[in-house]
């Protein structure tokens, strides 16, 4: 089972605490341990290669920070987070660092870094470019909850189950993933919430010796930048969200999000290609129809069943530059050879040559079943179907289901039904949509200025397509972020760049 994530490491694949001055909610939980932990040092050394790639080489250096279990029970004790740093180049004065959250959630900050660190040689410049491995995630306790072999058996589940035997095995394969879970994370499992991440960006702060928090969260890391807004408002700096997850959405709010976010791209890629955008999903729709009846033969061996032929779909959405690859696998798949998709659906799923998978979907699915408290059960996903259907003949299926299969019989019960990202007396957060986002459809961009409050949340849109604005080829939208970053200069609320 493979949900869509909310993560820039996704877009690039194609391409290839508790504070003193925190905030009114729980930010005082655990303030002696992170009052304690925020004089340690950081033993900043050559970065190693890591399960996630190799090392960075370079200026890049590498450390660990301790941070608490549990903020609410110092006595749990601490863990510790992988950091990657670069320090800034410039001559001119040096603002601080700038965090980097790439989304997921459950993608690795300590990979991730030095390869977008090109997109930010004019930030670089004033600011050490920093970021980490969260809680759960690669480096920092990252959760592994099934053996490769296991991970391939589980692609042979059928996510869009057509029968009550199918069913079966669609539940009993979520139920067996979250015990696996459990296994191997024991009590870390109740303790990778994106709120306890937000606290251990407020420790990081303090112990690189920021005054305030500098912060690019892309994807997932908007909703993770709304959050620590929200709990440390009098430590907000200078913060940018990118490809912006709508706040106020639950489980199943974000799926239709999701749905609307991929037809929506979909539309636009055939219409790029000179189709009717409704004869061409119709198209896309009995391919996958076919392949459900009978999965297509690859040069590998492997067969290329219709889940992972709609992974294979959705990777080259998130990136305009890589439609023409979603041209060339459509083709041969309708000629019979699902290597192209399956080749595809691979990249998504992190599966290299070798027969060997990534762990961000494990990560993702550990912090986003603790952070989500709404659970559709079987009977209330099949009503919703017939809408989700509606908005996407092609993925909505696939996303109804996932409602109801992502946290089947997760161990631990999720907190919310949606974050909380008010922030009042917080400086203004910029916040930036782009029209033909994917994964984050514009609309949450909205929607997180509305919930960052007035004065607060400031709009800046591209009318473009993939997920994410900044770095994406806008001189406009590059211009306005780094003028924003640098020197502090909040653009009119609403600015359109096209």
């Amino acid at each position: 089972m493979t949900r869509f994530p909310r993560g820039a490491a996704l877009a690039a694949a194609v391409l290839l605490i508790a504070g003193c001055s925190g905030g009114d909610d729980e930010a005082g939980d655990g303030k002696a341990s992170a009052s304690s932990l925020a004089s340690q040092k950081l033993d900043w050394g050559r970065c190693k290669a890591t399960s996630e790639g190799p090392a960075p080489g370079g200026d890049w250096q590498c450390a660990t920070l301790k941070v608490p279990l549990d903020y609410t029970n110092p006595d749990d004790g601490t863990i510790g987070l992988a950091l990657i740093r670069s320090k800034a180049t410039g001559d001119d004065e040096r603002l601080g660092s700038l965090l980097f959250n790439f989304g997921g959630p459950g993608g690795s900050g300590v990979s991730m870094l030095p390869s977008y660190a090109g997109l930010t040689s004019e930030l670089h410049e004033r600011y050490d470019l920093v970021s980490w491995d969260p809680r759960g995630v690669a480096e920092s306790e990252g959760v592994r909850c099934r053996s490769d072999k296991e991970i391939q058996a589980g692609e042979s589940v059928d996510a869009t189950p057509d029968d009550t035997a199918e069913e079966t095995a669609f539940f009993k394969d979520a139920a067996d993933f979250g015990a696996g879970c459990e296994k191997e994370a024991g009590k870390l499992l109740s303790h990778v919430s994106t709120a306890e991440t937000a606290r251990d960006m407020d420790l990081m702060r303090q112990v690189l010796g920021d005054q305030k928090m500098h912060y690019f969260g892309i994807s997932y890391g908007t909703e993770l930048g709304g959050v620590y807004a929200h709990l440390f408002p009098k430590n907000v700096g200078r913060l940018v969200l990118d490809a912006v997850v709508d706040p106020t959405a639950d489980t199943v709010g974000h799926a239709k999000n999701q749905t609307v976010g991929f037809q929506r791209a979909l539309d636009n890629y055939l219409k790029s290609t000179g189709q009717d955008p409704e004869e061409g999903t119709r198209k896309i729709e009995d391919l996958l129809e076919r392949i459900d009846a009978e999965p297509l033969a690859t040069t590998s061996g492997r067969e290329l069943t219709q889940t992972l032929a709609t992974t294979g779909i959705v990777l080259p959405l998130y990136s305009e530059q890589s439609w023409p690859t979603l041209t060339s696998a459509l083709e041969a798949a309708e000629d019979g050879d699902g290597t192209e998709l399956l080749a595809l659906a691979d990249g998504y799923n992190e599966r290299d040559p070798s027969g060997r998978y990534g762990t961000t979907t494990h990560s993702q699915r550990v912090i986003s079943c603790l952070d989500q408290k709404q659970r559709p059960t079987r009977e209330e996903t099949k009503k919703l179907l017939p809408e989700f259907r509606e908005i996407s003949p092609v993925f909505g299926e696939f996303l109804g289901w996932d409602t109801a299969g992502w946290c089947h019989d997760w161990p631990v019960a999720g907190l919310t039904d949606s974050p909380e990202v008010s922030a009042p007396g917080a400086e203004p957060v910029l916040v930036v949509g782009n029209t033909g986002d994917p994964a984050t459809p514009y609309e949450g961009a909205q929607k997180m200025a509305e919930e960052l409050g007035e004065g607060v949340g400031v709009v800046l849109t591209w009318e473009g397509e993939g997920h994410g604005a900044y770095g994406s080829g806008s001189d406009c939208v590059d211009s306005t972020v780094n003028s924003y970053l640098l020197d502090g200069t909040v653009p009119k609320d609403d600015k359109v760049c096209t």
